[in-house]
């Protein structure tokens, strides 16, 4: 194999619960069904933090759907952060880079934000970002604590990465009692949940009113588990921050123009120089994550047909999604921040014009009257911005409203100088600071400047999440009412502050659900990545498209 075997002797770090000594100034303590647990006061606020939800997923266990962490005796400490789940490692330089503190396999982990006094309090379970490859719950981004003085109980999760969550291969499947594999990271957020359920009444939560939130490939998790029937019955409410609803590859078979999972899986494994999966379970698990990411692994769900029955358009157009209210939107300047999900801006106008018309045929019109050729730049990001982001929040919007469920849409549209200035006004991720309340980011992040105008913001962001967290409907004091997406397709624009309105770049929608449409009937090719020039030629209308 590549990779030696001198790395099985290398130790995985296990956390145990241990008493703490005694200590001048303890602690709040909880008494859970698993154990006691001490944490730590912050004015009114209690905070837990590395309570593990799941025995840790190692040895043979590595590719295993997890199973519910050990009980406990004493107490608990639990004043600090669970490793983050092991991601490559060195992460590129970007305004998203923040190296965690630990990594480990042992990782799953989850931290508890509570007001002192709170009883049957509403609570947002949030799943992190980072393309199911990098990112924390640790970050400090994430900061439960302006969101929990809201009244509202805060729960943040670390899930598995990369190839150790998301691997799907033959032999997986077949020692799997239900013959599937792959979506183990999404199998540790339903995890996650369950654990809620049975715990969060002990820190002052309703486990009967959760809302499961998430930005990015968190955003993707809430509409995996909106559709997953593992997921049935542990929330209430969702909320989907620039989520992306792209085609997924399926376990077994060639869909979309993508090879099945267990075919990509089993090539990877190939390539990685092992013979069997038992001989995988015995290598390191960081080197593993950067040989896999390296030869180009791309990880995230499979249609399996049982944990994710079927395409998540196709589940959501059939109304067999969670019957649940959602927040869901995205930002003005998604790709401004992932140019390289665009593509290359052509040479000239007259180029970019011949090529959409060669490759959008009957639609190139309403492409370029949406993207035009006197703006290159702009068009080329906007139009991938719409055909990832803007595409799937109104879709999910629409289709929530179809089953009689309220939605409310959101545009992220803010700037401010030290963004704007280099060129990411509104940039993908941008709102978690105001959404969280948040004062520690990362240390390429452009930095808000801390004045009264862009406080006022947060407030109003964190007023309509908390609420919506509490009531299905977001509401802030002083702040306008947001209407709901309904036949108006109302939502609020977050600017310098929110604005309601209605109608939403017209025509956006029309045009990538059109291509979306047609390419599912065609049944050939992927959706939502391909955009402009990057597009294949659009297959001709058919029935039931534009």
């Amino acid at each position: 194999m590549i990779m030696s075997r001198a790395f099985a002797a290398m130790a995985v770090s296990v956390l145990i619960a241990t008493p703490l000594f005694a200590r001048a100034d303890p602690g709040p303590v909880v008494q859970t069904p698993q154990g006691a647990v001490e944490g730590q006061a912050d004015g009114a606020l209690r905070i837990f933090k590395g309570l593990p939800y799941a025995t840790p997923p190692v040895g043979d266990l590595r590719w295993t759907a997890p199973r519910p962490a050990a009980d406990w005796q004493g107490v608990r400490n639990a004043t600090r952060f669970g490793p983050s789940c092991i991601q490559p490692f060195p992460l590129p330089k970007s305004i998203y880079t923040d190296v965690p503190a630990r990594m480990s396999e042992d990782c799953l982990y989850l931290n508890v934000w509570t007001p002192s006094d709170a009883k049957g309090a509403p609570v947002i379970v949030w799943i992190h970002g980072g393309g199911f490859t990098t990112d924390t719950s640790s970050e400090g981004i994430y900061d439960g604590a302006k969101l929990a003085r809201r009244g509202v109980v805060v729960v943040s999760i670390d899930y598995r990465l990369g190839v150790l969550g998301y691997l799907a291969h033959p032999e997986l499947s077949t020692e799997s009692p239900r013959g599937v594999s792959g979506n183990y990271g999404l199998l540790d957020q339903i995890e996650a949940l369950r654990w809620v359920k049975r715990n969060i009444t002990a820190f002052g939560g309703d486990p009967a009113n959760v809302t499961i939130a998430g930005e990015s490939a968190g955003g993707l998790s809430v509409l995996y588990l909106m559709t997953s029937p593992d997921a049935q019955g542990l929330f209430s409410k969702a909320i989907a921050e620039s989520a992306y609803m792209v085609s997924t590859p399926a376990l077994k078979d060639a869909v979309f123009g993508q090879q099945s999972a267990e075919m990509s899986g089993a090539i990877l494994v190939a390539k990685l120089g092992a013979q069997h999966i038992a001989a995988l379970r015995l290598e390191d698990g960081r080197t593993l994550t950067n040989y896999s990411a390296a030869l180009g692994f791309a990880p995230g769900g499979t249609v399996d047909g049982k944990i994710l029955p079927k395409q998540l358009v196709d589940a959501f157009e059939h109304g067999e999604q969670a019957q649940a209210p959602i927040l869901v939107g995205f930002n003005s300047g998604e790709i401004r921040s992932l140019r390289v999900l665009a593509p290359h801006v052509p040479a000239s106008a007259a180029v970019y014009e011949s090529q959409i018309r060669t490759r959008y045929g009957d639609l190139a019109d309403a492409y370029l009257k949406l993207y035009p050729s006197n703006n290159l730049e702009e068009s080329v990001i906007a139009a991938t911005r719409d055909a990832l982001y803007g595409w799937t929040a109104e879709r999910v919007a629409i289709d929530q409203t179809g089953v009689g469920q309220p939605a409310y849409l959101y545009l992220f549209d803010h700037g401010y100088p030290a963004a704007d200035s280099a060129g990411l006004h509104g940039f993908h991720a941008s709102e978690l600071p105001y959404v969280f309340g948040a004062e520690h980011l990362p240390p390429f992040w452009p930095k808000p400047p801390a004045n009264a105008e862009e406080t006022q913001l947060s407030d109003a962001m964190v007023g309509y999440w908390t609420s919506f967290a509490r009531t299905g409907a977001p509401a802030a004091a002083g702040q306008p009412q947001w209407p709901v997406f309904g036949a108006t397709h109302a939502y609020m624009a977050f600017k310098a502050a929110p604005r309601p309105a209605e109608d939403l770049m017209p025509g956006m929608f029309a045009l990538q659900e059109a291509v979306v449409c047609r390419r599912r009937a065609e049944g050939a090719t992927p959706w939502t990545w391909n955009i402009g020039l990057q597009s294949p030629p659009i297959p001709p209308q058919s029935a039931g498209c534009r």
